[in-house]
């Protein structure tokens, strides 16, 4: 019988690499966290570093750690030791968190950043632009995208409930870590707040607030953050023009004169702010008559009129002088209500649903849209004649 080759420490931190840490969601490996590995035939001691002494998560940690040294050929005992780390090292993990960025810097805002950042408005309230926002975040996550959603909604805010966000931010120092849920990052003002107690926020708050948001959370490298905006043209609008000035707007509507005419102003914001619009969403588009289908025939019922996507879309594009395209007609459909109630987007809950249908094509129409390069260092060097 031969004899079982001992384990190296490099197999070691190979299987340690695919450990996550369960808050921060990257490798333990990546974090700095794994002090020390040693091996004594197949005895292997492993010493974990926690960023914080009253983890609540040590234990799933060991277990983890456990689980996946004891997969290495030859592995055949596995002793777990847990440290704290020391005021220097968490300063390196908030540094390696941050990408490189200083603190109180915007990470979305600096030159190299390549996260697309869409910023999701609407003219008045009402017309779905949170539940739009919820299963667009959703969607993208679903289809692979790194993707953080900041509830902008400082007042009204509902994403936490839409998204089914039972967790509350960690902190690593002065660093918070945004809960995850459904694979999206989330930071809202519900995280905070206790029995649903209402926000009294003036103007000079709401800034600070967005501004903490931003700045204060360890959002990591993104491919897209989505941010759902309060109705109207007010505060928070402003402030997302000057902390995220290459923020694309996306307006929300439904298809009423009334609806469109406000929405209108919220896209024409951009104009004042110089950001791009993105494009166009008309929510509660058209209900398909229930006993048509039943009887083979195609037929929408206009609940609430007709057009209102295009006339905004229009009516931007003269403005702007841009193109402004209609990206989806969602139609009305009770299940995405029903969704943002339970926590469960209807994207994930029935991705056949026609709403959720044009909601995903959406999804991947902005989610593929190339990372800017505006800003990025080309690392092209001057040759002379």
């Amino acid at each position: 019988m031969l004899a079982m080759t001992a384990p190296t420490p490099d197999e070691v931190r190979a299987a340690l690499a695919t450990v996550l840490d369960p808050e921060i969601r990257r490798p333990i490996t990546e974090l700095g966290m794994v002090e020390s590995v040693s091996v004594d035939g197949g005895r292997v001691d492993v010493v974990v570093l926690l960023t914080t002494q009253g983890c609540p998560l040590r234990e799933r940690i060991v277990g983890d750690v456990t689980a996946a040294v004891e997969r290495v050929p030859g592995v055949t005992g596995v002793q777990v030791r847990l440290g704290v780390m020391t005021d220097e090292q968490r300063g390196t993990l908030k540094t390696t968190l941050r990408g490189g960025v200083p603190e109180r810097a915007v990470p979305f805002a600096q030159p190299g950043s390549l996260t697309r950042v869409y910023a999701v408005a609407s003219g008045k309230g009402g017309v779905g632009k949170s539940s739009v926002t919820a299963n667009l975040a959703a969607a993208m996550a679903a289809d692979g995208l790194s993707v953080g959603l900041v509830d902008a909604d400082i007042y009204g805010f509902s994403i936490p409930r839409m998204l089914g966000v039972t967790g509350r931010p960690t902190k690593v120092g002065d660093m918070i870590m945004p809960p995850v849920a459904l694979g999206v990052k989330v930071v809202s003002m519900g995280l905070f707040v206790r029995d649903n107690a209402p926000v009294a926020f003036r103007g000079p708050k709401l800034h600070r607030a967005l501004e903490q948001f931003l700045t204060d959370f360890a959002w990591g490298d993104l491919d897209v953050l989505l941010l759902d905006l309060p109705p109207g043209t007010g505060d928070i609008a402003i402030s997302v023009s000057h902390l995220l000035p290459s923020s694309e707007v996306l307006v929300v509507t439904t298809p009423q004169a009334a609806a469109a005419e406000v929405a209108e102003r919220a896209g024409t914001l951009a104009r004042q702010t110089s950001q791009r619009v993105a494009g166009v969403i008309e929510n509660m588009a058209y209900l398909p008559c229930p006993h048509c289908a039943a009887e083979g025939r195609d037929h929408r019922l206009d609940v609430f009129g007709s057009g209102g996507g295009a006339a905004v879309a229009g009516a931007l594009e003269a403005a702007l002088g841009l193109p402004v395209p209609v990206l989806g007609s969602i139609p009305i459909e009770p299940r995405l209500r029903e969704g943002g109630d339970s926590g469960l987007p209807l994207v994930l809950a029935d991705p056949t649903a026609p709403a959720a249908v044009t909601l995903r094509e959406v999804a991947l129409r902005l989610g593929r849209t190339p990372r800017g390069l505006a800003g990025r260092p080309l690392g092209l060097t001057p040759v002379s004649a």
